[in-house]
C-alpha cells in the first residue's frame, strides 16, 4: 500500500493538505506519482493567485502523461515550491516532504471539512 501520512488530508483528485494555521500546505500523494509514473515537469500557479476548489491550479507532467491538479480548497496561494523548476522528480521520490506544491491561505476552512482522512482515502483508492 502507498505511503499515507495519517495527520494529512487528501482530496478525490488525490492532492493531500497539511493544515498549518489559518494555511494549507498542499502536494499530491504517493498514490498519484506512483500511477503518474516519471515526473519530468511540474506547472504551478504563482504567489497571489486565488483558487478555488476543484479548480486547476496547475498541471504535473511525466514521461506518459499529462495531469491536471485540481484545489482542494479555496484561498490565495502565498508560497509555491520553486525547487520544483529544477527537480520535478522529487513529486516521485518525496510526495509528502520535499516535493508539496504551494501552500494556500484558507478563505474558507470548513472547505476542510469535505476532505478524506487517511483511511478513507485508502478504501477511496483501493475501490
Amino acid at each position: 500500500m502507498s505511503n499515507l501520512p495519517e495527520e494529512l488530508l487528501y482530496s478525490e483528485e488525490h492532492e493531500w493538505v497539511k493544515k498549518e494555521g489559518d494555511k494549507v500546505r498542499i502536494g499530491i500523494t504517493d498514490f498519484a506519482q506512483s500511477e503518474l509514473g516519471d515526473i519530468v515537469f511540474v506547472e504551478l500557479p504563482e504567489e497571489d493567485d486565488e483558487v478555488a476548489v476543484g479548480d486547476s491550479f496547475g498541471s504535473v507532467e511525466s514521461v506518459k502523461t499529462v495531469s491536471e491538479l485540481y484545489s482542494p480548497v479555496s484561498g490565495t496561494v502565498v508560497e509555491v515550491n520553486e525547487d520544483l523548476d529544477d527537480t520535478p522528480e522529487a513529486v516521485n521520490e518525496s510526495p509528502y516532504e520535499n516535493a508539496w506544491m504551494l501552500v494556500v491561505e484558507l478563505s474558507d476552512d470548513s472547505e476542510l471539512d469535505k476532505l478524506m482522512t487517511a483511511e478513507q482515502y485508502k478504501a477511496f483508492i483501493e475501490g
